[in-house]
Order: structure tokens, then C-alpha cells, then sequence
């Protein structure tokens, strides 16, 4: 028996960790599941953790008031090797580019535990977009054994950084493993106002608008050009979950609150957000999670970064990087709401990030790495259609 130690802090981790562990306890035959949240994010960590019904080991509880990265950082890396002190894993799982991920895997390198870093290899190589992102998982990447690369793109960038190629593999990402069990055709929502908006049956445009080097100015610019769609379109309505953050609300509610079909509500839990994905006709967003969620539902995405770690989408065309310059975001967004074929060319794209069997992938690598088992591991390979494709890859052995 392995003992594995799951770690994750916030709504998106933990989404994309819940596959990673139902498939751990699928194998309890070779592992026990060791769940440690360090809820860096509090309240939207909760109610991930109660839809796909995980009750942590541990609950470090470091959320604090005003806190600092480098508080969070400090809490953190304590509380973990206090875990680890007593719980002697034999491997630590991180994922993406937290920094709980970061701290995870320098706390479980000081005890000299292997890591296996699920969501590795995501670049823009800008240390400050995102911020702290890019510097998380460069600093994961230098300390992990594992690399589960969502893309090819991904495992490209770290055999790039000299990382062992025997060590790097391409596994498509649990997001859409996560995706597969939560988005229901006939879904009914908890907020009631949402279930009325999808009666009416017209086109919806989903918004969000969170990320840090984007607040005052530029998404100021954003929020501009949302009024001018808005304006322009009266027949579609607008809705953006705001973040609780008072940085964003500040520029959203003034610009847009007061637009009839513009319908600011607060933010979604995970079920509600992912099926209303699903029904969304356009999507606009600087989140890096929903470039992923996006192409599985075959929904152009307009992404308000000036860069993104996640080029796969901008390459096969579901994405389209518009920045936050606001005649830019208008224009792009004019031109898939009035022009049918340019939209269905964009939507019917290949989604390059998985095919729901990343979960399995990870956790034959792993019984591979501790010599559990010898067998080979199908890569993820995207195909038009969202199929189900791989290609042979031996076993990496411990």
C-alpha cells in the first residue's frame, strides 16, 4: 500500500483533483488516499468539496482577512510539514499553479517525498501574467518527479526546461473528467433567476472578470465594451457572476448595473456555473479554467489576457485572445454574434484538452512509478469530435 496525499486550497484545483481522487479510491487495492485542504480559498472551496463529496484528512483552514501571498505561503508551509511530519506519504499530489501547489511540493521535497504535479507544463513565460501563477508552476516544475502534462504544448514546454523526458506525460486534463459528471441536459439551477433566463430561450453571453493584472484600467476597457454589446444587442442576455472581490465590483456594478440585459448576480457554485456554460451561446472571460471547460461544449471563447498558458484552444481557433483593449473585444464579439458561419467554423474546432480519461491515465503512470504495475499508458491525443484517441507510451518504473 501506498499512501498518496492529495493536496489542494481553491475552487479550481479542487475541481480538477476530484477525478484524481475518486480514481484513487478506485484503487484502494495499491493506495490510501490522503485529502489535505489548505483552503486558501474558503467559502468557494466548500462548495466544491460538498458536490463531488469530499470530506479532507485535514483542513488547514489558513484563510485569513486581507491575507498576503506571502502570508499564505507561510501558513501554509508550517501546517504541511506538520501533516507530512506525522502522515509519511509516500508521494504528494499537486495541481496547476496555486500557492498551495507551489508550497505542497517544497514542503513535501524538504521531507523528501516524491510529487506528482497534475497540470504541469502551462507557460506564458511572463513572470507577471499571470501573477503569481507563472512563478508557482515554473518553481512546482523544478521540484517535481511527476509531470502530468494536459497537452503536448505542456510537455513540449517542460522538456524545454530539461526536465527527463521519461518522467513527462501527456495525460489531457481532468477538467473534462470533472466536466462528464457534472453538466446535466435537463439541469435546474438553484437560483431562480437563471432558470427564467434559459425559459426565455435567448442567446446568452457569460461573463467573468477576476484576474489581478487586470483590475482598475483595464477592466474598466473590458466592462465598455460589455455596455456596447449590450446596447447593440437587446435580444441577448448578458450575465456575469461578479467576484466577491471589491477591486472588480467596483469597476462592474457602476459601468454595468443599470443595462436591462445585463444581469449581474453573484458568483455561481460549480454546478450552476458549468451548466450554465453548457447553455451559453458566447463566452467572454479572463479565467484560465474556462479556456479549458469552453471547447468541451463547443462555445467560442473571447479570453481578455494579453497572453494565455493555454495556446492549444488560440491554435485550433475555439479561443480568441482579444486582450482588454475594449474596440478589440467589441469588433471580435460583433463579428461571432451577427456572422453564423464564422461562429460555427470556431465552435465546431477540436478541444485539444482532454477526453475524460485523464484521472485513469494518472493513476496507472503512478502504479507504474512504484513498480504496482507494468502497464502501457495511453497519451492523450485531441481529435475533432472530442474521440477518445492515444498512442502507446511504456511505463515509467520504480
Amino acid at each position: 500500500m501506498k499512501k498518496i496525499a492529495v493536496i489542494f486550497g481553491t475552487r479550481p484545483d479542487t475541481i480538477k483533483m476530484a477525478p484524481i481522487i475518486q480514481e484513487i479510491k478506485k484503487n484502494s487495492k495499491h493506495f490510501e488516499l490522503l485529502t489535505i485542504a489548505t483552503a486558501q480559498h474558503r467559502q468557494m472551496l466548500d462548495q466544491v468539496l460538498q458536490v463531488f463529496e469530499i470530506k479532507p484528512d485535514y483542513d488547514l483552514n489558513i484563510m485569513k482577512p486581507k491575507q498576503t501571498l506571502a502570508s499564505i505561503t507561510k501558513n501554509t508551509i508550517e501546517e504541511l510539514d506538520n501533516v507530512f511530519s506525522k502522515e509519511k506519504p509516500d508521494m504528494v499530489l499537486v495541481q496547476g499553479d496555486t500557492t498551495t501547489t507551489f508550497v505542497g511540493s517544497l514542503a513535501a521535497f524538504y521531507r523528501q517525498i516524491p510529487v506528482g504535479h497534475i497540470e504541469a507544463g502551462l507557460r506564458t513565460n511572463d513572470k507577471a501574467n499571470p501573477f503569481p501563477e507563472e512563478i508557482n508552476r515554473r518553481l512546482t516544475s523544478a521540484i517535481t518527479d511527476l509531470h502530468f502534462a494536459p497537452t503536448e504544448t505542456a510537455k513540449k514546454a517542460l522538456l524545454k526546461e530539461n526536465i527527463d523526458p521519461s518522467a513527462v506525460f501527456v495525460t489531457g486534463n481532468t477538467v473534462i473528467d470533472a466536466l462528464k459528471v457534472s453538466v446535466k441536459k435537463n439541469y435546474r439551477f438553484s437560483i431562480m433567476k437563471l432558470n427564467k433566463l434559459i425559459s426565455q430561450k435567448k442567446r446568452i453571453v457569460l461573463l467573468t472578470m477576476h484576474r489581478r493584472e487586470n483590475w482598475g484600467e483595464p477592466m474598466q476597457g473590458a466592462c465598455n465594451a460589455v455596455k456596447r454589446l449590450a446596447e447593440a444587442y437587446p435580444d441577448l442576455n448578458f450575465v456575469f457572476p461578479v467576484h466577491l472581490n471589491p477591486i472588480v465590483r467596483d469597476v462592474v456594478f457602476p459601468t454595468l448595473g443599470n443595462i436591462e440585459n445585463v444581469h449581474l448576480i453573484e458568483p455561481l457554485d460549480y454546478l450552476d456555473f458549468v451548466n450554465l456554460m453548457a447553455k451559453s451561446y458566447l463566452i467572454i472571460t479572463d479565467s484560465g479554467g474556462v479556456q479549458e471547460e469552453g471547447p468541451h461544449f463547443g462555445i467560442p471563447i473571447l479570453v481578455l489576457r494579453k497572453v494565455t498558458e493555454r495556446p492549444e484552444a488560440v491554435k485550433f481557433g475555439t479561443v480568441k485572445l482579444v486582450g482588454l483593449d475594449e474596440g478589440k473585444i467589441f469588433s471580435t464579439a460583433k463579428k461571432l454574434l451577427d456572422n453564423k458561419d464564422y461562429y460555427n467554423k470556431i465552435a465546431s474546432a477540436v478541444n485539444p484538452y482532454g477526453d475524460g480519461l485523464s484521472a485513469k491515465r494518472t493513476l496507472q503512470i503512478i502504479k507504474n512509478y512504484f513498480g504496482l504495475s507494468k502497464a502501457s499508458v495511453n497519451e492523450f491525443i485531441p481529435k475533432a469530435g472530442n474521440k477518445k484517441a492515444g498512442r502507446k507510451i511504456s511505463g515509467n518504473k520504480k
